[in-house]
């Protein structure tokens, strides 16, 4: 395996230039896609290669239940600073496994709640639930089918045009699946600490893409500019939202109603390459695709020395 067990854990590097850029110069549907996509990838990769040291790491302690060639040298070979890093990859990945388990327990917890909640509602309204509650929130509550919970006081903050563009917004969450945009990322950066910057740029490229539903929708970019800035004024966040999109607490507030002020992002595929953008994309391609294949290099190598350890001469 070599170093090549170590490149897809710090590779993610490469893609932090395309965190901010992508926002800036990409639309945001497609910035979301993009980031989302190269998030779960360089994790895939980097949990493959933890794993491969763990196995290492676990051949080397006293009773283990592995194959006793496992420990043998040639295998200890494979790996640079096998003594140390086998080892700290255990307590790595028992560090991962209980990040991304508080990360799904709480997501799905909030969800049950917030769907228990509705239950004691009058029926009807569609996929608008409307919560009797003093404090001003709205966000949208994926399931089958996924609903828009918006607060009384919410509503009465708003004009009717505005509530439009509200309603429009949290209906885009639900329509584009955000919330597994917004999961997927969480548990990369919880496999990856690096890849956390790309889920700070996915919050605020998803709630652009919902700002951009919500001004084709209502058919008035600076309605929509207006309701966004109303409702982060006064906005509050709900009960647990913080797990899933909202209206105006996410993202940078002041950068959204800028946006929809000006004119509408173009929707291209991929930048030009002699542009900041174009070449942070290339590099996080590269940096994605090198990942990959040394997590399949050093895949296959292991399998090999461990094959060839096991073997009866």
């Amino acid at each position: 395996m070599g170093v090549f067990v170590y490149l897809p854990l710090v590779l993610p590097l490469t893609a932090l230039p395309i965190a901010r850029l992508a926002e800036q110069h990409l639309h945001p549907r497609r910035a979301a896609r993009l980031l989302t996509t190269v998030a779960v990838i360089l994790a895939s990769c980097s949990l493959v290669c933890l794993g491969l040291l763990v196995v290492v790491g676990t051949a080397q302690l006293p009773g283990n239940p592995l194959p006793d060639g496992w420990s043998d040298d040639e295998v200890r070979e494979a790996v640079p600073h096998d003594a140390f890093a086998g080892k700290a990859s255990i307590l790595a990945l028992v560090a991962v496994t209980m990040a991304c388990g508080f990360t799904v327990h709480r997501h799905y917890r909030f969800r049950a709640r917030a769907h228990r909640a509705l239950a004691g509602l009058p029926g009807g309204g569609g996929d608008l639930a409307v919560l009797p509650d003093d404090v001003p929130y709205a966000y949208a509550l994926p399931g089958s089918p996924g609903r828009v919970m918006v607060s009384t006081a919410m509503l009465a903050s708003l004009e009717p045009a505005e509530r439009r563009a509200l309603l429009a917004h949290e209906r885009a969450h639900l329509a584009g699946r955000h919330h597994r945009l917004l999961l997927a990322t969480r548990l990369a950066g919880c496999v990856n600490p690096l890849l956390r910057p790309l889920q700070a740029a996915l919050v605020y490229s998803t709630e652009r893409w919902a700002d951009e539903e919500a001004a084709r929708v209502t058919g008035d970019r600076r309605l929509t500019a207006r309701a966004v800035g109303r409702a982060a004024l006064i906005s509050r966040p709900g009960p647990g939202a913080t797990a899933v999109p909202g209206f105006a607490t996410a993202g940078p507030v002041p950068r959204r109603v800028a946006a929809l002020l000006g004119p509408v992002p173009p929707d291209r595929g991929w930048p030009p390459a002699l542009t900041p953008a174009g070449a942070a994309a290339f590099v996080a391609a590269a940096g994605t695709t090198v990942s990959a294949l040394s997590a399949l290099n050093a895949a296959v190598a292991l399998f090999l020395v461990l094959q060839a350890a096991t073997t009866p001469l």
